[in-house]
């Protein structure tokens, strides 16, 4: 873009300081340190199997660091090795991708193919990918600058709130004083400004100290002051009068919004808050002034071009088949628009112009009536990796309530806790679940590691609800509780298919 400082400068206010994201260290852009078999180590640890899948993306995301550490004229020619996931729908394709992109403080974004048209239809065009991973990438690196100098700004934060209620106390007194002084005159008035000079001082020493006093204990927290702030506009509305965007893609909705920004900036009005909001506000803002948002945006773009990943699902359904032909005739169209992306190409987005040679994209698909063979020869050849994820047995889906580090069974005895009830799943239970899971999924599509959580659902359906009650204090999940609730339900398959 011509004007990146405006572009960039019309979004600080899309980005939250208190959304939680990712912290990012100083070392923004680099690319982490791991080696494969840590990386493996840590996946195991949140998902179930898959051996073969967490070696390819472990090594792919080895050989980027790798291609840093090479001179950079060789450094450019090394292509990252995308990765094509072929396996059933819940066996574990997204959130290896997902996992590994937070391990290796990555910039990330999951699409799915099927939401894409081929350019000259209405929909989404494939670029939007690269830009929206861009505005994660932004966010990332402008909440991570956000905390480093979150403690300076509370203080500078701190101090214009105490000049702010100082003032204010001082102007209420002085009406109040002039009120009762109107009339007087000195013989000296040199003489008596500065002695009024020197007790305003005085006056404005005591007060800011006390208010100090009282801050640090809290005690103003609901006292109400005036503060200048933006005024709140209701959205697709100015003071300038209305817009309507209606009827246009994202893109263009976005350089539309962005060009009024720039014609009406906002207005600031004075307005009562209280010394808590105050507080907050007032923290945003030297936040947000300490911060150089131009080398935010140079970070965050070569965060995405160096380290950025794209998982691509559902690739499989961009594949036109006799049944889906006359379905979307644009979805063949899609994987030629892919193409340029992954071959490498410069992608243009609010920031400025994105490079794509070095993002790592892995695609994914359960290739149940195509074949990955039946994709485009080029697409084949860019996504050189390939591995097969396996079916879920039952003693995988046992071990996927057990052992990962946040397990299902866990999630559910934390949830219910928050209401007082002590839940514990006996061991048969789980065992129970796990096999009725890998039943249904073997009768009924195959829907992975997602079954569990519909039996698990239905098993605790009724503690869930009457948790808040306090129908109970303690709550074991057996062979026996488990039977009772979809034991019926499952040996009836007209009925499982529509409720498990």
């Amino acid at each position: 873009m011509a004007k990146i400082e405006k572009a960039t400068q019309s979004r600080k206010k899309d980005l939250k300081p208190d959304t939680q994201l990712p912290s990012q260290t100083d070392r923004d852009g680099e690319i982490e340190n791991l080696t494969p078999r840590q990386i493996v180590e840590h996946l195991d640890r949140h998902i179930i199997g898959q051996d073969d899948a967490k070696r390819a993306v472990a090594v792919a995301l080895r050989n980027r660091y790798r291609r840093q550490q090479v001179p950079e004229e060789m450094r450019r020619e090394i292509q990252p090795k995308n990765i094509l996931m072929i396996g059933p729908t819940g066996v574990g394709k997204t959130e290896i991708a997902r996992r590994v992109a937070t391990i290796v403080r990555a910039p990330f974004i999951k699409v799915e193919a099927t939401r894409f048209t081929e350019v000259g239809y209405v929909g989404k065009d494939v670029d939007s990918i690269i830009r929206d991973l861009v505005e994660i990438s932004v966010s990332e690196v402008y909440r991570g600058r956000m905390e480093t100098v979150q403690g300076e700004a509370d203080t500078n934060a701190r101090g214009r709130l105490l000049e702010i209620m100082t003032d204010q106390a001082l102007q209420r007194r002085s009406v109040r004083r002039r009120a009762t002084t109107s009339g007087l005159e000195t013989v000296d008035d040199q003489e008596r400004a500065r002695r009024e000079a020197q007790a305003e001082q005085r006056r404005r020493s005591r007060e800011r100290r006390r208010l100090e006093t009282l801050l640090e204990q809290e005690k103003l927290e609901d006292e109400e002051i005036e503060l200048e702030v933006e005024a709140e506009v209701e959205p697709g509305r100015t003071d300038y009068g209305e817009y309507d965007f209606g009827g246009q893609d994202d893109d263009v909705q976005d350089a539309l919004a962005e060009m009024f920004d720039e014609m009406f900036p906002p207005r600031r009005i004075r307005r009562r808050v209280s010394v808590r909001d105050a507080r907050r506000i007032l923290a945003n803002e030297e936040s947000v002034r300490m911060i150089d948002f131009d080398s935010v945006v140079r970070d965050a773009i070569r965060r995405v071009e160096d380290g950025g990943v794209v998982f691509i699902d559902e690739i499989d359904k961009t594949v036109a088949t006799d049944e889906n032909m006359s379905a979307d005739v644009s979805a063949a169209g899609v994987q030629r628009d892919l193409l340029p992306m992954v071959e490498g190409t410069l992608i243009a987005t609010r920031y400025g112009s994105v490079r794509t040679e070095h993002v790592l994209f892995i695609a994914s698909g359960a290739f149940h009536q195509v074949r990955p063979s039946d994709l485009i020869p080029e697409i084949q050849g860019r996504f050189p990796v390939r591995v097969e994820l396996q079916q879920l047995s039952e003693d995988d889906l046992y071990a996927i309530l057990t052992q990962p580090d946040q397990a299902l069974a866990r999630q559910y005895e934390a949830l219910v806790a928050t209401e007082g009830v002590a839940l514990s799943f006996a061991d048969d239970g789980l065992r129970r679940i796990a096999e009725l899971a890998a039943e249904i999924n073997a009768r009924q599509d195959d829907i992975g590691a997602r079954r569990l959580q519909t039996l698990l659902e239905r098993v605790l359906e009724d503690v869930l609800f009457d948790a808040p009650d306090g129908a109970c204090d303690t709550v074991e999940v057996t062979r026996q509780l488990v039977d009772e609730r979809v034991g019926e339900i499952v040996d009836d398959e007209d009925l499982s298919l529509y409720i498990l």
